[in-house]
C-alpha cells in the first residue's frame, strides 16, 4: 500500500505524520532566521545605532516585505507549486547567511533583508497543507510548538556551538546553523509530499480552500471587513511584543536576572509549548464551529489578562523574572498561535467563506512586523535612556487594553451579523 493511500486511511497515522512534517519543516526553517539575535556584536555600530539593533531592522524589514508579497502569493498557491516554492525560500535564505558572512562590517546588513525576504511566506506554504481539514488544530500543533520552542532551542544550540569553537564569528555562525539544519528541511519538506488532499468530510465541516481570486477577496472585505481591520490591529500588536521579545530576549535577560543561564530560553518555552500544545490540541474535539468560534475567543482573552496580570505582578515584586517571562510567553504566545492556525480557520467554516487562512494571517502579519520595525527604530532614537523590560512591560499594558476592546468589537459586529445571516453552524455569541 503506498504511503499516501496509507495516512489517507489512518486518521492516527496521519495526524502523527502532519504533526512531525510540519513541526520539523518549520523549526529548521527558524535555524535560517532567530541564531544570528543570540550574538551580542559588542562594540559595532552603524551611527549612532547598535549594529545588533541595525541587523534585527534589516531582517524585520525583509520580513515584513516578505508577509506584503505574501497576501497575495500565499492566497492564490497552488497545490501543485508548494514543495519546490518552499525549498527554493529557504535555499535563497541560506545564500544570503552566506553573504553576510563574507561581506564584512558594516555593509553586511543587507544581507541580513535578503535573508529576511524569503522566510516570511514558508509558514503560509506549510499550513495550506493543514488548514480547512477537521483535525487543524490538531494538525497544527506541530506548527504552532516550533514557533514557540525553536527560537529558545536554536539560540541556546547558537549559544553551545559558539562556546566550543570560539574561533567561529559571529557573521559566520548564522550560516553554519543554516547549513546544519539544510538536510533536516529537505526530510521533513519531503514528509509533507505525503499529506494527503482534504477529504469530502473535511470540506463539508471546514469549507473548501481554494486558491483565491481577487473577486474573493473583495467579497471577503466587503463583508467582513470590520472585523478583519480590528483583529488586524490586535494580531499586529502582539506580533511586535512578541517579536520585541524574542529578539532582544538575552537583552531582558540581562536586566531581570544578572546571574540566568543560557539553558534557562530553552526551559521557559519548552513549558509555554507544552502548555499551548494541549490548549490548542483539545480544540480539535468541539467539531461545532459556532463553540470552537467562541472558545477560541475565550481563549484569547484569557491570554490577554495573564499577559498584563503577570507585568502587574512582576512591577510589584510579587513574582520572579522567570514567573514573569514565563507567563508572558504564555500568553503572547497561546494569543498568537490561536489566531495564526485556530480562529481565522474556525472564522472561514462557520461562515463558509470562500478564502484561506493564510490571506487572512499574512494581512495580520503583514501589519504586525511592520510595526515591529517601527517600535525598534522608536526604541533606538526615541527611548535609549529606558530599557529593554521596561519597553516590554509598558507594551504589555498597551496589549492588555487595546487587545480587550478590539475583541469586543470584533465579536459584536460578528454577533450582529449572524443574527441576518443563520450560517449552518450556528451563529458566535459575544464572549467578552
Amino acid at each position: 500500500m503506498r504511503l499516501k493511500e496509507l495516512l489517507a486511511r489512518s486518521n492516527a497515522l496521519f495526524i502523527l505524520w502532519a504533526i512531525i512534517a510540519s513541526f520539523g519543516a518549520y523549526f529548521c526553517m527558524y535555524a535560517f532566521r532567530k541564531p544570528f539575535s543570540a550574538g551580542l556584536y559588542d562594540g559595532l555600530q552603524l551611527g549612532d545605532i547598535s549594529y545588533k539593533a541595525v541587523l534585527i531592522i534589516a531582517q524585520v524589514a525583509g520580513y515584513t516585505l516578505s508577509k506584503f508579497m505574501g497576501i497575495r502569493v500565499i492566497s492564490e498557491l497552488k497545490p501543485g507549486t508548494r514543495i519546490a516554492f518552499v525549498i527554493s525560500l529557504v535555499v535563497i535564505a541560506e545564500l544570503a547567511l552566506l553573504g553576510f558572512g563574507l561581506v564584512p562590517h558594516p555593509y553586511n546588513f543587507l544581507f541580513l533583508f535578503l535573508n529576511g525576504l524569503p522566510l516570511g511566506m514558508v509558514w503560509g506554504v506549510i499550513f495550506s497543507f493543514l488548514e480547512g481539514r477537521r483535525f487543524t488544530e490538531m494538525l497544527s500543533i506541530g506548527l504552532n510548538i516550533s514557533v514557540i520552542v525553536a527560537s529558545g532551542i536554536l539560540k541556546t544550540t547558537y549559544l553551545e556551538i559558539h562556546l566550543s569553537f570560539p574561533a567561529i564569528s559571529e557573521f559566520w555562525m548564522p550560516a553554519l546553523m543554516g547549513g546544519l539544519f539544510l538536510p533536516f528541511f529537505l526530510l521533513f519538506v519531503w514528509m509533507l509530499t505525503f499529506i494527503p488532499a482534504p477529504t469530502k468530510e473535511d470540506i463539508r465541516l471546514r469549507a473548501e480552500r481554494p486558491p483565491m481570486t481577487q473577486a474573493d477577496k473583495k467579497e471577503v472585505m466587503k463583508q467582513f471587513g470590520f472585523p478583519v481591520f480590528c483583529l488586524v490591529i490586535f494580531y499586529g500588536t502582539i506580533v511586535v511584543m512578541r517579536d520585541f521579545r524574542d529578539n532582544f530576549m538575552i537583552e531582558i535577560w540581562n536586566e531581570i536576572d544578572a546571574h540566568w543561564v543560557s539553558s534557562v530560553l530553552t526551559k521557559t518555552e519548552m513549558i509555554t509549548g507544552f502548555i499551548v500544545l494541549i490548549i490548542i490540541g483539545s480544540l480539535a474535539f468541539v467539531t461545532d464551529n459556532r463553540k470552537g468560534f467562541r472558545i477560541t475567543n475565550f481563549i484569547l482573552l484569557s491570554g490577554i489578562l495573564l499577559i498584563g496580570g503577570a507585568t502587574f505582578l512582576f512591577e510589584q515584586k510579587l513574582i520572579s523574572g522567570f514567573s514573569w517571562m514565563l507567563f508572558l510567553g504564555m500568553g503572547l504566545l497561546l494569543n498568537y498561535t490561536l489566531l495564526q492556525t485556530v480562529l481565522f480557520d474556525r472564522m472561514i467554516a462557520l461562515y463558509r467563506i470562500r478564502a484561506n487562512a493564510g490571506y487572512f494571517v499574512y494581512i495580520c502579519e503583514s501589519m504586525g512586523y511592520m510595526g515591529s520595525v517601527g517600535l525598534l527604530l522608536y526604541k533606538e532614537f526615541f527611548l535609549k535612556e529606558l530599557s529593554w523590560s521596561h519597553v516590554l512591560m509598558q507594551f504589555s499594558y498597551l496589549l492588555f487594553g487595546a487587545g480587550f476592546l478590539l475583541l469586543l468589537l470584533s465579536n459584536i459586529y460578528l454577533a450582529r451579523r449572524a443574527d441576518g445571516q443563520s450560517p449552518k453552524n450556528g451563529s458566535p455569541i459575544v464572549v467578552i
